[in-house]
């Protein structure tokens, strides 16, 4: 076993003394050997476009006329999204709008409902 500590950004237990610090092999990520597993990398929020923080399972509203790419349809203002995903990415929410099917919303276009 390996008394050295787990990797603080991707939780490897492949992690191996560089002399200063402690290096992951699996993400890249590197550490002095002074900081603490309190000195992980914080996880960003998902917030709307009023700054409140989004999660898993909310219902948001489109405050923008969005056009669907790759079809002339429109998601109107005003439509509610149920039951939303939060993903990585540029398009940080995955859903399903009745009427157009799966699609991918930045969050700067919608708010809690």
């Amino acid at each position: 076993m390996s008394a050295l500590p787990n990797c603080p950004a991707c939780a490897s237990e492949f992690t191996y003394d560089d002399g200063i610090q402690f290096v992951c092999p699996e993400c890249g990520h590197e550490w002095s050997k002074e900081e603490g597993p309190a000195s992980a990398p914080e996880e960003t929020a998902v917030r709307d476009a009023n700054g409140n923080v989004l999660n898993d399972g909310d219902t948001v509203t489109v405050i923008k006329d969005l056009k669907v790419k790759g079809s002339s349809s429109v998601v109107k203002v005003g439509t509610k999204v149920k039951n939303i995903r939060l993903v990585e990415g540029d398009h940080d929410i995955d859903c399903k709008i009745d009427g157009i099917g799966p699609m991918k919303l930045k969050s700067d276009f919608v708010k809690k409902a």
